[in-house]
């Protein structure tokens, strides 16, 4: 199986069962921004903080829909090992994702970040404040960059053993 994808070679099942895990991701990521927004511009919690509560909670419901959906082969094997693999690899994308999104809303897309330009302009444009056009773009880069990491880790370690 490794060897398919370092050569460039995808079987169709296993390019089915990306596109199954990206579906599951974004839903993931509808309750990931949803809770996010819902934290920071309602609740008033800190932007970093909502980040790893609305990311805990996508993780949970994307462990059953991977389980149940995307590897419904590993429902014979021991629920508490698989949900331990796949918390701790989510826990690393949560690493990543907390300092990519961080980084990026600081120092790209927030209001003394690199774009702080273009964003600004772009938030008066769409009727949005700056501050809440720059964590959520932050989010969606951050995001995109541990879809990948979470695929290709969860599925050569946590569900390694499907064919």
């Amino acid at each position: 199986m490794a060897v398919s994808f370092a050569r460039g070679r995808v079987s169709r099942k296993e390019a089915a069962r990306f596109v199954k895990f990206s579906i599951v991701g974004a839903v993931g990521a509808v309750i990931d921004f949803g809770i996010l927004n819902l934290l920071v511009q309602w609740a008033g919690f800190p932007k970093v903080l909502a980040n790893g509560c609305s990311f805990t909670t996508a993780v949970i419901s994307n462990f059953i829909w991977n389980r149940l959906w995307v590897y419904p082969e590993t429902r014979g094997e021991p629920l508490r090992k698989q949900f331990v693999q796949f918390f701790a690899v989510n826990a690393a994308g949560l690493v990543i994702n907390t300092a990519i999104f961080y980084g990026a809303d600081r120092w790209l897309l927030g209001e003394a970040g690199l774009f702080s330009g273009p964003m600004a302009a772009l938030a008066a444009a769409i009727g949005m404040r700056h501050f809440d056009l720059s964590y959520n773009g932050a989010k969606v880069i951050a995001t995109g960059v541990v879809l990948f990491w979470n695929f290709f880790v969860n599925r050569f370690w946590t569900f390694s053993h499907v064919k």
